[in-house]
């Protein structure tokens, strides 16, 4: 590829490094931050790159107009805002960027989960609105437990590496093999929901993840648990999680990701709140975050640098 010839359209904003590194590579980078898709699909054909966050859907009809498209880089972890098995038909390279986030991911899973299980946030208020309750702020310890983390990818493995100084058992299930290492020994699902204190969800947003969280996944975990969500909203059915939280079965939920974010991530519903949503916004033993597990300063630049190596990649 000739990259005096390649334009690249951005389509969300990010890290300077990103543009200033891929003009400087050759590129001719072109910015959309605002017009609709169907805007811009009157003008994609002209474009062999798309850089984007998560702003709209690349469907079959944005990929039938995008005719010289080569690739499409996504300056996040996932890829299913895109409709990747038609965008590999026609020969487009997709490109995520995964290892740009998963530290932040890593650390912010275990912050809400020592937060949660010594009860920080509600101690916290406690102490500003005037009170010094100790007895009722007593916390749990994490060692001993057993974690189970579902999803042992980039990031999965990020939160197993940081816990490896907490003196726990760490276990891990994921659809592939061979992908336990020396911070987590890889199990079946049913094992992990044996012996499990605490589940950590590191996993993508597809069809076999969808509403995988529910009544029946919840009661077959044999011991009460702490659920800590920094992966995908939608992975958790939300009054399922109610009826658990209310029932005892889960102890205390660290949620950074909801089910009802609008594919953006950018904001929540339009209209009423669900009840199961209000109940999550009084309850003390639920923490909450607006998908910033892996949204630090640190990652915003990293994220932008993975991108541009593996645009550099693709090149060779």
């Amino acid at each position: 590829m000739n990259t005096k010839k390649t334009k690249i359209l951005h389509l969300d904003s990010n890290h300077p490094l990103l543009w200033e590194q891929l003009e400087a590579l050759g590129f001719e980078n072109h910015q959309d931050y605002t017009s609709s898709k169907e805007e811009i699909e009157t003008k994609i054909q002209d474009y062999q790159g798309i850089v984007i966050r998560s702003r709209f859907n690349i469907d079959k009809t944005f990929l039938d107009k995008a005719s010289n498209l080569q690739f499409i880089a996504r300056v996040g972890a996932g890829l299913e805002s895109i409709d990747c098995d038609y965008a590999i038909s026609k020969n487009i390279h997709l490109i995520a960027a995964p290892e740009g986030n998963r530290n932040a991911v890593g650390e912010h899973t275990l912050g809400m989960l020592l937060s949660l299980m010594n009860k920080l946030n509600q101690a916290n208020q406690s102490v500003k609105s005037g009170n010094w309750i100790r007895e009722g702020h007593r916390g749990n310890e994490l060692e001993g437990k057993t974690v189970g983390i579902i999803g042992y990818g980039n990031m999965g493995k990020s939160f197993a590496k940081k816990l490896s100084g907490f003196d726990v058992e760490v276990l891990c299930y994921d659809i592939l093999p061979n992908v336990g290492n020396q911070y987590a020994k890889q199990v079946s699902l049913e094992e992990l929901q044996l012996k499990s204190d605490v589940l950590s969800l590191h996993t993508p947003w597809t069809p076999e993840t969808d509403k995988m969280v529910n009544e029946q996944f919840i009661n077959a975990f044999v011991k009460p648990f702490w659920l800590i969500n920094t992966a995908r909203g939608k992975s958790v059915v939300t009054e399922d999680l109610v009826k658990a939280l209310q029932n005892g079965k889960i102890l205390g939920a660290g949620l950074d990701v909801l089910e009802y974010e609008k594919l953006s991530f950018e904001k929540l519903f339009e209209g009423e709140k669900p009840e199961a949503f209000t109940y999550l916004l009084e309850a003390e033993n639920v923490l909450l975050s607006p998908h910033i597990a892996g949204w630090t300063f640190e990652s915003h630049q990293k994220l932008a640098q993975v991108i541009v190596d593996k645009i550099k990649e693709f090149l060779k």
